[in-house]
């Protein structure tokens, strides 16, 4: 029997670990039949720019995409997506965004243009749930950046981004049991938490002084997971994976 990515090699890990059990065949094939235009880039492409009209959202597939604001010559990193994520799933009522989508790294993406949206929402309703929620997620997660932005010193910041890197790509099958691999540099994981490169690499320093965990050229090592997510202070339940925000099959096709 075909795995999940055998049979949809372009969105087979779309909600996975939370959402797509509640997608019946019918509609995962749907949603697959429904990516065009499937591209690789390499690390810095600008997927989109902030401002620009947008006809179509963007399904990464392999790879990593930043969201990223720059302001008073400064890059501001306001959100990740990893492989499965519908990026700018939400442009489609939008039509511009106010950030740029610009890949870290190599990364492969497809797309579903914004006229096959509209087809969906009008004989697709609960795929149309599904998506809906997919877009919800984010919101989730900048609430999270955003709390833990006020909550959590310099090196406990990092600890929580880098407990919620692992556990998201866990949920997607691409974690190691001792961390990841990413090509995620410390200057990346700067933006990300509102500090400079020089603090976040004594920030490192310190995590790796502590036991906690170890980053290096993008991998993440770590000897006790509950330990980096204690220090991180990180619930992962705003993830909307299993735990108490879990919704199973709640999203029920009839309802």
């Amino acid at each position: 029997m075909k795995s999940e990515l055998e049979r949809y090699p372009l969105t087979g890990r779309f909600l996975l670990g939370r959402l797509r059990q509640a997608m019946s065949d019918r509609e995962k094939d749907v949603l697959e039949s429904s990516i065009i235009d499937v591209r690789e880039y390499d690390d810095g492409h600008r997927l989109l720019t902030r401002g620009e009209v947008c006809e179509r959202s963007t399904m990464l597939i392999d790879g990593f995409i930043v969201r990223a604001i720059h302001e008073n010559d400064r890059r501001y990193i306001v959100g990740m997506q990893v492989p499965g994520d519908f990026v700018d799933l939400h442009a489609f009522a939008l039509k511009r965004l106010d950030h740029d989508l610009v890949t870290i790294g190599p990364a492969r993406v497809g797309t579903v243009m914004h006229e096959r949206l509209i087809e969906l929402m009008a004989t697709e309703p609960h795929l149309s749930r599904v998506l809906w929620f997919s877009t919800l997620l984010d919101a989730a997660l900048h609430r999270q950046w955003l709390l833990k932005l006020e909550q959590l010193k310099a090196n406990r910041r990092v600890a929580h981004l880098l407990a919620e890197i692992w556990h998201r790509l866990d949920m997607v099958g691409l974690s190691r049991m001792d961390g990841f691999r990413s090509p995620l540099t410390q200057t990346d994981l700067a933006d990300m938490s509102g500090t400079t490169a020089v603090h976040m690499n004594r920030a490192i320093g310190e995590l790796r002084r502590l036991g906690v965990a170890d980053f290096r050229r993008g991998t993440l090592t770590f000897a006790d997971r509950a330990k980096l997510e204690e220090h991180g202070d990180f619930d992962p339940t705003y993830l909307y994976g299993p735990g108490a925000l879990y919704i199973g099959n709640l999203l029920d096709p009839q309802d």
